[in-house]
């Protein structure tokens, strides 16, 4: 029965993963398909405007900028671009000064990161201009005299990058954000209801499961949060995409408060875990409790769409975290008051996402704001 058991979990891993795979595919999809283009973009653009032997550094580059531009803010992207033609410019010029080779490659690359410091550039800058040195000095470096060429097929390809990420065809920011959100909440729901699954039946097994889950979360968030900073990003760069900013500010209230709702998620199924092992009794009204900050969470998908179903979120929350406190009146042991306590700050949090202010959040849980404020 253990092996067979053990097979089962290996499987449903398997399945999950393979779901986690082919959405991050299909998120991933519109920049790949980007990417593809402005390598091709570029480099036809550069073999025809620049010349040169095959204009290699203009789809190097706008990969390169790609992967930035989607991922980070924009200023950092145009650090890039100064980082990649000015690393190629100074190898051209060192490179035919001092020859390739091993020597030299080492000096140059040693020259190209001091000077990108002396620039009072970053990391990126830093590890760009070598990056782009070390390319010139191995695979191309300069035969025909000093020219620049390769520097503006760097700046070719991401400016062609750029152009395409902001002003062709920029990401709809919004549909980013929720569904980047989609994983989170799906998530913490089900880590919520394998918590209370497990308190009901005293299940130390599913308990673990259940906090395992929730420290998996954490992957979804970062890559929530990180569609926020792409999305602002966009909507403030694209013309077009300038009226996803009121959306996003809603997705942006909330992805903070997510984070810590998560947090308090963990801490909670840890509890709930030690409760089960120290055979601590837990009353049935915090498992109630659980299973109406699940709901609260189910619903925070739908308010995200439609921020005027706040109620939807806010009724559940506050449910959850009243019931649990009325469960300390009938027991005092440390377990439990862990448990409410960590309801309660999910409570908390959830009120928060919907842009409730922190003292009415906490008023309404403790019961001393009316529900119509």
């Amino acid at each position: 029965m253990r092996s067979r058991d053990a097979l089962e979990v290996a499987a449903e891993r398997s399945r999950v993963s393979l779901r986690d795979r082919l959405d991050r595919l299909r998120a991933l999809g519109p920049t790949l398909v980007l990417g593809a283009l402005a390598a091709g973009v570029s480099w036809e653009i550069a073999r025809h405007v620049v010349g040169g032997r095959g204009a290699f550094f203009a789809p190097v580059a706008a990969i390169i900028s790609l992967g930035l531009t989607v991922g980070a803010r924009l200023e950092r992207a145009i650090e890039l671009m100064v980082g990649v033609a000015l690393g190629i410019a100074l190898a051209d010029v060192l490179v035919l000064e001092l020859g390739s080779g091993l020597p030299q490659l080492v000096a140059i690359v040693l020259l190209a990161t001091a000077l990108a410091v002396f620039l009072g550039g970053g990391p990126l800058l830093v590890n760009q201009m070598a990056v782009s040195a070390i390319l010139v000095v191995t695979l191309q470096p300069p035969t025909n005299g000093l020219s620049f060429s390769r520097a503006a097929d760097a700046l070719i390809g991401c400016g062609v990058t750029l152009v395409l990420n902001f002003v062709i065809l920029p990401i709809d920011p919004v549909r980013l954000a929720r569904q980047e959100a989609e994983p989170v909440l799906r998530e913490l729901a089900g880590v919520l209801d394998d918590v209370a699954a497990a308190l009901g039946a005293r299940d130390p097994d599913g308990a673990r499961a259940a906090l395992v889950r929730a420290r998996a979360i954490d992957a979804h968030t970062q890559r929530f949060l990180e569609a926020l900073t792409i999305g602002r990003e966009t909507a403030a760069a694209a013309p077009q995409r300038r009226s996803a900013r009121g959306p996003l500010a809603v997705y942006s209230e909330a992805g903070g408060q997510l984070d810590l709702a998560v947090r308090n998620v963990r801490v909670l199924a840890r509890g709930a875990m030690r409760a089960i092992d120290v055979g601590d009794r837990v009353p049935p009204g915090v498992v109630e409790a659980v299973g109406e900050l699940r709901e609260a969470v189910a619903c925070l998908d739908p308010w995200l769409g439609d921020p005027a179903r706040s109620a939807a979120v806010v009724d559940p929350a506050v449910r959850a975290a009243r019931r649990a406190s009325a469960v300390l009146e009938q027991t005092s042991n440390l377990s439990v008051s862990v448990i409410v306590g960590q309801i309660r700050s999910t409570a908390v949090d959830l009120l928060r996402s919907t842009g409730m202010a922190p003292d009415e959040a906490r008023a309404r849980i403790r019961g001393t704001v009316a529900p119509g404020i």
